[in-house]
């Protein structure tokens, strides 16, 4: 798959804004039948398009009412160095997103937590503990106006 026709567009934006439709659903909002719905299908994901399905869960109905923005300052910038402290990141559940970032700062976190106390545990043995961090810099979030990951595609 290496161009996407209006098809192909058509079915990643109605799976990523509902992954639990059925073949025959999505075949009759894109305009396909079902047995070419589901071989386009299949190879989005094959190519990389599609890259998996999940729920998305209200992070306060499971008791996880923090959301905090965390940067994390590396006392040095080396490839080995770096690369274990991503490691480390990726174990580490609360995280829910990290990126590495250009500005002031080398990792910008995304952390979920119980309450500001767990939080403060977590920042305080878990994160300023983390190989190679000098610094650890947080935002809390106040509310979210916006948080559903669905990407401007066209079609």
């Amino acid at each position: 798959m290496e161009t996407l026709d209006k098809f192909d567009w058509l079915i990643l934006n109605e799976l990523q804004r509902d992954g639990r439709l059925s073949n025959a659903e999505l075949s009759e909002r894109v305009g396909l039948s079902a047995a070419p719905c589901w071989r386009r299908v299949k190879a989005l994901e094959k190519a990389g398009y599609i890259t998996g399905y999940r729920a998305v869960i209200d992070r306060h109905k499971v008791g996880l009412d923090v959301l905090a923005f965390v940067r994390l300052d590396a006392e040095r910038n080396r490839g080995d160095i770096t690369r274990e402290l991503e490691e480390a990141i990726r174990k580490i559940p609360e995280v829910i997103s990290c990126h590495y970032i250009s500005g002031t700062g080398t990792f910008e976190l995304e952390v979920v937590a119980r309450d500001l106390n767990a939080f403060s545990t977590f920042a305080r043995e878990v994160l300023i503990n983390l190989p190679n961090v000098k610094d650890i810099h947080t935002s809390f979030s106040l509310g979210e106006v916006k948080a559903v990951g669905v990407l401007p595609l066209p079609g």
